[in-house]
């Protein structure tokens, strides 16, 4: 079965909730489904004749967009990192829901709301990516409209409560638009904005991929959970007991990400251990490997999942670790689009003269430094055999570590020489943890420059869990 093959519930950012989830589910449930998968634009996907599609709509009670061709797109946002993951620190997770909420039409565009400090949400393969600044409430542009060869920066910064009606405009004009200048003067004419000069350029630091499985602390008083199937065959049945138990527990949205998975966050912390029991009766694996994590495959494709499983394989029999490493398996030779740090395309099949048996060959690619923000392709090994992949993932997978060593030596060496700071900080006295003022501490929504005097009294060591009386005050050496 081919992607575009099957029908996409369009869900904006890939976020619902257990309830407008648990009503798809019993609506794909209905029409004899058993499974579903998801998407890298964090959607759902589902085999279904279109003579069907109309039925599936009237059973719904919610606003759901079923869609059975490609001309419409979902948006991709970052929604799912916030408050888990390293953040720009005005960009909270009501920010991208009150952004999403201002959607009230269906683009055709490929549309992208990110933060450059996060890696599980890519940045750049939309035809609109909006990437936020340090600028509060301000968005860099990064535009690749489909007739354009290159992704251009729009020559200032958007205003969050215009992004919608920039998406709009451009939509309307984009297929007559030639290059960044035409449309900037185009948009101009058009809207009255509230744009921003840029007054340094976008800047995406190198993050590591994150393991982005299993029960997590977020915040002092909540987790976050994140699942995933190897095979991207979502049991419906599961599904919408999960659904009920989210309902039950007041957990209130439900996150796809483009890794075919997905992420709950703001767990109770009084309802964990009914979780882990829920999960546990049920059989859900919640600690595989990185190893099985850090691939982005083709849905359904049953070669890309079995070339997959044989090379997963021979890294675990080499022990070979991939750590910040992502893979991609593509059946779409030239496609460049991808957000994996390597990428294994699969040739297609040629017409042989009878008697001869076609070999599968295989292209390897990787993205400048390993980055795929970079944006720029770098061929490695091209029309190889299947037995010669693995031994060249490794050897990629050594000059990732190469250059991480050689990035970290270069940053130390340009570091002053023998000049010692000294800092008054807190320490916690049971784990080490340091709380710094001038940092804060973001994973508990404790904004720079707060004074540890200042803190909640219910504040707790974002490791260990210790109160505010375990800190004591201390110098150290930086």
């Amino acid at each position: 079965m081919k992607n575009k093959d099957l029908h996409r519930i369009l869900l904006k950012g890939g976020v619902t909730s257990p309830g407008e989830l648990k009503d798809i589910i019993s609506m794909l449930e209905a029409v004899g489904l058993s499974e579903v998968f998801f998407g890298s634009r964090q959607d759902l996907l589902f085999p279904l004749p279109s003579t069907r599609s109309e039925e599936l709509e009237k059973t719904t009670t919610y606003n759901t967009d079923i869609i059975s061709e490609r001309s419409y797109q979902n948006i991709v946002c970052s929604y799912v990192t916030a408050d888990i993951f390293d953040f720009t620190y005005w960009l909270k997770g009501s920010t991208y829901l009150y952004l999403l909420e201002e959607f009230d039409f269906l683009p055709k565009l490929k549309i992208n709301i990110t933060d450059a400090k996060q890696r599980l949400v890519p940045v750049f393969s939309g035809n609109l990516n909006f990437i936020a600044s340090n600028e509060e409430d301000y968005w860099y542009l990064y535009i690749q409209l489909p007739n354009w060869n290159k992704l251009a920066m729009y020559p200032v910064l958007i205003y969050s409560w215009n992004i919608v009606a920039v998406c709009k405009a451009i939509e309307e004009i984009y297929p007559s638009i030639h290059d960044i200048n035409q449309l900037f003067a185009l948009l101009n004419q058009r809207l009255q904005t509230n744009n921003k000069v840029i007054k340094e350029p976008l800047s995406i630091p190198f993050v590591t991929f994150p393991y982005y499985e299993g029960i997590n602390r977020m915040g002092i008083d909540q987790y976050w959970l994140g699942l995933y199937w190897r095979n991207n065959r979502y049991d419906i049945q599961f599904l919408k007991e999960f659904c009920a138990f989210c309902l039950q527990n007041g957990i209130g949205k439900i996150c796809i990400t483009p890794w075919k998975s997905f992420i709950v966050k703001g767990i109770p912390k009084e309802c964990r251990s009914e979780l882990e029991k829920f999960l546990g009766l049920r059989g859900i694996n919640v600690r595989h490997s990185q190893l099985e994590m850090n691939w982005h495959l083709p849905v359904e494709d049953a070669k890309a999942y079995d070339l997959k499983n044989y090379l997963v394989k021979h890294f675990n029999s080499n022990d070979i670790s991939t750590y910040g490493l992502t893979f991609g398996i593509s059946n779409d030779v030239g496609k460049r689009s991808h957000f994996s740090s390597i990428i294994i395309e699969m040739n297609p099949e040629t017409r042989l003269p009878k008697g001869f048996k076609f070999i599968p060959s295989y292209n390897v690619l990787h993205f400048k430094n390993f980055d795929p923000n970079t944006g720029v392709y770098e061929i490695y090994a091209q029309e190889v055999d299947r037995s010669q992949l693995s031994s060249l993932l490794m050897e990629l997978s050594k000059n990732y570590f190469q250059q991480l060593y050689t990035i970290s030596e270069k940053t130390s060496d340009e570091k002053p020489k023998n000049v010692a700071k000294k800092n008054q900080v807190y320490q916690c006295q049971n784990c080490l943890t340091i709380y710094e003022e001038s940092v804060g501490d973001l994973s508990q929504k404790i904004n720079p420059d707060t004074l540890f005097d200042n803190l909640p009294d219910e504040y707790k060591c974002s490791v260990c869990s210790a109160t505010k009386e375990a800190f004591l005050k201390t110098e150290i050496q930086f």
